[in-house]
């Protein structure tokens, strides 16, 4: 192991793909407090523009027309003019944007009255520096608009120009304009609307160069997806990424617990990896699953299974095609041939895998834990199931536990020593479950707890659930929790704080991808949570299972779903690549294009002194 070269790993990409992808967002601060500090910084702006040398009369007069009538009125014709060239953009945004440009002449401002103090007289008459701010306001608004409203310059132009437009007209009441103020308050607009145009034109490349996409016409669409779920968003999200797809032939394997009554509990574990973000495709699979299961299903547990983001289904259709393959295999499950179950066992101290008997199937939960642990390559298991259905032994069914994160670390790739070394502990995890196995019954209890937030605790909408099974003499409990893996260190506290109340458990995480919808992106289980409230939360949901205890017949299948569309090899590694080179070619591009729109209106205000 020691000599194991170290390979890129799919979760190292993904975590620094979350991370790029969440800083996109950030929670717009309330309307009505926006508009209060609009009006406070546009009051301060006047104060810079004309403090000391005017007097108190036009200092408000200044103050109402040239910023806060302009800034409101730009807020209040922003929207419907977005909306009236077909693009959008709603009123919580558009009071951000007015705030954010009433913040632009700030610093400007500053140094204007700093060169002005060391020179010992203002570098250029008030009217002109007024007109010259209207060239960053122009290039911050546009460049906003045409990335979250519509993505068109003629579109986006007329709630782009509002604003500064209105100032103009408050510059020319205050100051009647000789036709080469009127001139220069034209050339001061063009120069903005052109270095804004230059940063898109940059910033669209890196995408566009690897997708043929533009990458700013996804920035709307992203924002409304994560913000409201909006459908149309979601489809033309899916639409981008099912481009790339390649098809594959994915298994689904099920696991039902029926009571003579009714389904106790179902074990969904399709081979499809939980992304690629938010709630587009496979990500949120667990609620999707669910959901298309339904109640006829009893308590539905969809673990992460041993795959990783080569597996990523785009589109909620194909997703759908998962689940109705399931529902399909749910209702032609056979009845159990066997009635030989076991106790969860492992085959070696310190092994990677533990197995469980029930019948027909062999459960296997696998973890690296305490080493970190991730992502498992698809052929991995895919060798192991093989190898054990032509031994013509009870059926596999493997989870990837996905409980024990550190970052940048734990993915299994294919022939890597690590790789050889959990195929074997699973081998033997299976055989000694095989060997404890005796005749007898199985009793089974289900429970979950719901109702917690992703940006406090990190869990996602399917909470924390627990199956517990009474076999071989022995209570088992399985729970599983909706978020992308479990800090390093928790598994083996929490199992221990089920040591009193079952007599063997395993702790495991889903991979929703729905939990990176935080700042910071990454949000292992644990980050936001105390361990307090954890421990509490799934020793209460085991406890709970264990209340409805009841015999059970459990029965088991699989179905191999053809042609369906996944990302396939390496696409989150190009994504990543082109959302590094897009952050980076716009924060040089925002500089670069600042500078060159602040050198270009200099020049001009020197022409027209």
């Amino acid at each position: 192991m020691a000599n194991e070269p170290t390979l890129p790993t799919h979760s190292a990409a993904e975590d620094r793909q979350n991370r790029l992808y969440s800083r996109v967002f950030f929670r717009a601060p309330r309307i009505r407090s926006a508009v209060i500090l609009l009006a406070l910084i546009s009051l301060l702006d006047a104060v810079l523009a004309w403090v000391p040398q005017a007097s108190w009369t036009r200092l408000g007069y200044g103050w109402g027309l040239v910023f806060l009538l302009p800034g409101l009125l730009g807020v209040l014709l922003t929207t419907p003019l977005a909306e009236a060239f077909g693009g959008r953009f709603p009123w919580h945004r558009n009071t951000l944007l007015g705030l954010m440009s009433s913040l632009v002449p700030l610093p400007i401002l500053i140094v204007w009255r700093g060169v002005g103090l060391a020179i010992g007289h203002l570098p250029v008459a008030v009217p002109l520096a007024l007109l010259f701010l209207q060239a960053p306001i122009l290039w911050f608004r546009h460049m906003t608009l045409f990335g979250v409203s519509k993505p068109q310059h003629g579109a986006s132009l007329p709630a782009s120009l509002c604003q500064p437009l209105l100032a103009v007209l408050g510059i020319f009441l205050l100051y009647p304009p000789p036709l080469t103020w009127v001139l220069a308050a034209a050339l001061f607009l063009l120069l903005g609307f052109l270095c804004a145009a230059l940063l898109l034109r940059a910033a669209d490349r890196p995408i566009r160069r690897e997708f043929a996409t533009s990458g700013v016409s996804l920035i709307r669409p992203l924002i409304e997806h994560v913000g409201s779920r909006d459908p149309a968003a979601t489809e033309a999200l899916e639409r981008f990424f099912e481009r790339f797809a390649v098809e594959a032939n994915l298994p689904v394997t099920v696991v039902q617990f029926r009571t003579p009554r009714s389904v106790k509990a179902t074990l969904a574990l399709p081979v499809v990896h939980p992304g690629p973000f938010a709630a587009l495709g496979a990500s949120n699979l667990p609620q999707k699953l669910e959901e298309q299961l339904g109640p006829e299903a009893g308590l539905v547990l969809v673990p992460h299974t041993p795959c990783n983001h080569d597996l990523d289904v785009p589109t909620t259709s194909e997703v759908r095609r998962i689940g109705e393959a399931a529902i399909s295999l749910l209702h032609d499950l056979p009845a159990p041939s066997s009635t030989a179950n076991s106790p969860l066992v492992s085959g070696a101290p310190q092994s990677w895998a533990r197995a469980q008997r029930l019948g027909d199937v062999v459960l296997v939960a696998t973890s690296q834990a305490p080493e970190p642990t991730d992502d498992i390559a698809f052929a991995i298991a895919d060798r192991l199931v093989d190898e054990n259905r032509q031994a013509g032994q009870p059926m596999l069914a493997l989870i990837d536990a996905h409980n024990s994160y550190k970052e940048d670390e734990g993915d299994l790739t294919y022939g890597s020593p690590r790789a050889q070394r959990f195929s074997e502990d699973v081998r033997q995890a299976v055989s000694a479950a095989l060997a404890q196995a005796t005749p007898g019954p199985v009793r089974a209890g289900a429970a979950l707890r719901t109702g917690f937030s992703v940006g406090r605790e990190g869990i996602g909408p399917s909470g924390i659930r627990a199956l517990v099974v009474e076999a071989a003499g022995r209570r088992t409990a399985y729970v599983l929790i909706d978020g992308n893996n479990l800090l390093q260190g928790l598994r083996e506290r929490l199992l221990q704080a089920l040591g009193g109340v079952v007599d063997d458990s395993e702790v495991m995480t889903t991979d929703n991808h729905v939990v990176h919808e935080v700042d910071g992106g990454v949000n292992p289980i644990g980050e936001r949570i105390s361990f307090d409230l954890l421990r509490d939360a799934v020793v209460g949901v085991v406890r709970d299972a264990l209340t409805n205890l009841e015999p059970v017949e459990v029965r088991a299948g699989w179905r191999e779903v053809p042609e369906v569309a996944v990302l396939g090899p390496d696409w989150t590694a190009r994504l990543l690549t082109s959302l590094g080179d897009t952050l980076s070619m716009f924060s040089n591009a925002f500089l670069m294009t600042f500078l060159l729109l602040m050198a270009s209106s200099t020049v001009l205000l020197a022409l027209l002194r």
